[in-house]
């Protein structure tokens, strides 16, 4: 079992002509790298969650902006403008919740609106290859960061520290460390023992399994004592004192710290306030929108009904015609949050207030409208 920390999840080929990502459909039986260089292929990877988490989709979005601009013939500067914007906006379309893919996109363009009219279409290509390049790595640096504070909370714990996740928030949704579970790779780098000195409790996380096929993967191949639980046994865990904290990633933050995560992850803070167990979110800033006042304005992505009648099973599980709800995320209530960690910092209540203090403000958008 190869440690998920060592796969490069998502960059760019060594000629940099496409995009080369881990099809994360098939773990964790089948580690296999997929090279995807058409707008329709970049597309289908992100809907189908091939490249799956909000920061490697963020990431796979800039290489896409790249890309796609570098595979433009055109010397005219319109023309190139007006082909940028329809593809942004076409790579845009396969993930409405989070907001990483958005904001990357938008960070290409508005770079490349800037430098336009003073550069030839040639050195435009370079430039958005060099900014998309610091995309990944930046990211890179955030998740490290996240994962030392998160650590720290894990050392005022102690060790032998029992941990709940949701989902998967590792260096599989990322390009390095993850999110959620960046606090427990930068638990090893300090000389935890994976064995004993923490123990992660991985919601199998329904209906696509992301906590069973991906979390625990990661952590089992880091080398920690893991366990999978299906996501309706949270809180017999909680209740028997296995459970010292929670961290969970997250798709998209409003201004007032409610969030959107992987379905699910509501009712997991639900019972943490219940059983007084700190629930954590762990945020890039360029996964807080500070253009949405609450949670209440985040558009929820509907998925296809199979994913719940069919897909994880050798015959149908559920009657033919049957309605089906499967809604890709959920809100939580930012009153049921201890912190977000960000590369920043621990923000905490008010959370409107504490994200202006680390400088995060809202930006102008090209897409995502």
């Amino acid at each position: 079992m190869e440690n998920a920390l060592n796969m490069d999840t998502v960059r760019l080929s060594e000629d940099k002509k496409s995009i080369v990502i881990v099809d994360q459909t098939l773990l964790p039986n089948e580690c296999k790298y997929l090279s995807i260089r058409t707008a329709g292929e970049i597309w289908e990877a992100i809907y189908m969650l091939r490249v799956r988490g909000a920061p490697a989709i963020g990431v796979t979005g800039g290489f896409a902006y790249y890309l796609l601009a570098d595979q433009l013939q055109t010397e005219d500067k319109a023309e190139f403008v007006k082909e940028c914007i329809k593809n942004m906006e076409y790579i845009n379309s396969s993930r409405p919740t989070a907001v990483n893919l958005s904001w990357a996109l938008n960070r290409m363009h508005s770079l490349m609106l800037s430098r336009i009219e003073q550069l030839s279409i040639p050195e435009m290509k370079r430039l958005l290859l060099e900014e998309s390049e610091a995309i990944r790595q930046e990211d890179i640096q955030i998740c490290r960061s996240i994962g030392e504070h998160g650590f720290r909370l894990l050392e005022q714990l102690g060790k032998g520290v029992g941990i709940m996740t949701h989902c998967n928030a590792g260096s599989l949704a990322t390009s390095k460390y993850g999110t959620a579970l960046s606090p427990m790779y930068i638990a090893l780098e300090h000389g935890w023992d994976g064995k004993k000195d923490m123990h992660v409790y991985c919601d199998e996380t329904r209906p696509l399994l992301q906590g069973a096929r991906l979390s625990a993967y990661e952590m089992q191949s880091a080398g920690i004592d893991t366990y999978v639980q299906c996501d309706n046994m949270a809180s017999y865990t909680m209740k028997n004192k296995k459970v010292g904290i929670i961290f969970v990633g997250c798709d998209r933050v409003a201004a007032n710290g409610d969030f959107a995560n992987k379905i699910g992850t509501s009712g997991v803070a639900i019972l943490a306030r219940h059983y007084g167990i700190p629930f954590y979110v762990c945020a890039p800033s360029s996964t807080i929108d500070m253009t949405l006042h609450s949670g209440d304005e985040i558009r929820i992505e509907q998925r296809k009904p199979e994913e719940v009648t069919e897909m994880w099973y050798e015959k149908r599980m559920a009657p033919e015609g049957v309605g089906v709800v499967n809604p890709a995320f959920d809100v939580t209530d930012h009153s049921l949050v201890t912190g977000i960690i960000t590369e920043k910092g621990i923000a905490t209540a008010p959370f409107k207030e504490a994200f202006e203090k680390m400088g995060i403000l809202p930006v102008t958008k090209y897409v995502d409208k």
